[in-house]
């Protein structure tokens, strides 16, 4: 009698024989920049044969039930994340706390050299601090200064901000301060994290 294979063994695996994990990336942003973050590390993760998928964090169709791992993008606006995203994580503790699990967040304060990591970003060490889920993987990135898209308030806002903060104030600019070298490093941990290489 055929010796039964274990879920492992059963795992897809790519040409080159790495097993495929199927990664979920769920992100929830205003001006499109932490989807861009996510749909990076797509990139990067596909590129080495995993099975990802880049999903607004709202959608109800979310099954997650269905990946071997899940990793939370979220960004900060006036100081806050979404209040979705932690309802969210309430919502899904149990299969979160079950699976290999990750966040990151995206914010123009983490552009600073003193607050672009977990144990340093104020926003993600006040957000942590209330979380009843202990991600394995936390990464923290700069985002984008993008005046053109902003409304009225948020751009006088964040132009006031910019210039106590000694930042960009000329409103005809974008600059992107996204360090695309961390996005690919913390892609490499979110492979390790689902195949369980990340302790």
């Amino acid at each position: 009698m055929p010796r039964r294979r274990s879920w492992c063994e059963l795992r897809v695996s790519s040409p080159v024989g790495i097993p495929v994990s199927k990664i979920l990336l769920a992100y929830s942003g205003v001006y499109g920049q932490t989807r861009k973050i996510c749909e990076r590390i797509q990139g990067e993760l596909t590129s080495r044969g995993d099975q990802v998928d880049v999903v607004p964090l709202v959608d109800p169709g979310i099954d997650l039930s269905r990946y071997d791992a899940i990793v939370i993008g979220a960004s900060i606006r006036h100081g806050k994340h979404n209040p979705a995203v932690l309802d969210f994580i309430r919502a899904n503790l149990s299969v979160l706390e079950a699976k290999p699990s990750g966040f990151f967040s995206v914010s123009l304060v983490a552009r600073k050299p003193a607050k672009n990591t977990p144990e340093t970003n104020p926003y993600v060490r006040a957000f942590m601090a209330k979380l009843p889920w202990k991600p394995r993987l936390v990464g923290v990135f700069a985002g984008i200064l993008d005046y053109t898209k902003y409304g009225f308030i948020d751009r006088n806002a964040i132009r006031f901000i910019m210039r106590l903060t000694k930042g960009p104030t000329d409103v005809s600019k974008t600059v992107e301060f996204t360090n695309w070298d961390d996005v690919h490093a913390f892609a490499g941990k979110v492979a390790d994290l689902a195949t369980g290489r990340m302790s």
